[in-house]
């Protein structure tokens, strides 16, 4: 039977402490047969996709033509309408370069109704509306990278 190294707590505390301070997800050192993953937990989300991932705070895209509104919360995370990514990946809001958006600033939508792609390992996955009102912020801008639990728009 194989020796095992002990796991030294000071690496494990070095990685977590790594992993904060660069806001990286998980982070993984393998030495040998020794390996040791540290995984940030997010906070739980709930999304409906129609396929099988540190938020950095973007300004809403405003429509030109928007009533105006009460003030936006001070970050996308806390906004109470917020659609997390279910994933990691780029976040398109068309169909194609040239097409119109899924959703503007003031779109009315249904639950299901799709408002978004994220591409992640090739293959473009729907993010639809979880559930029916009207789009009131959108946080990612097109082709934009993604982490997972990062707001993607607010429905209201």
């Amino acid at each position: 039977m194989p020796k095992h190294e002990p796991i030294d707590p000071d690496l494990v505390r070095e990685l977590a402490n790594l992993v904060t301070e660069t806001g990286l997800s998980e982070i993984e050192v393998e030495k040998g047969d020794l390996r040791i993953r540290v995984v940030r937990r997010p906070e739980p989300v709930s999304v409906q996709v129609a396929a099988p991932a540190p938020v950095a705070a973007l300004a809403p895209v405003a429509a030109p033509s928007a009533p105006a509104a009460a003030p936006a919360p001070a970050s996308p995370r806390a906004h109470p309408g917020a659609v997390p990514s279910p994933m990691v990946g780029t976040a398109y809001r068309r169909p194609s370069p040239d097409a119109k958006p899924f959703v503007e600033v003031g779109s009315k939508v249904e639950a299901g109704e799709k408002v978004l792609l994220i591409e992640a390992m090739k293959t473009f996955n729907e993010i639809v509306a979880p559930r029916a009102g009207t789009v009131s912020a959108i946080f990612v801008e097109d082709g934009q990278p993604v982490e997972f639990g990062e707001p993607l728009l607010a429905i209201e």
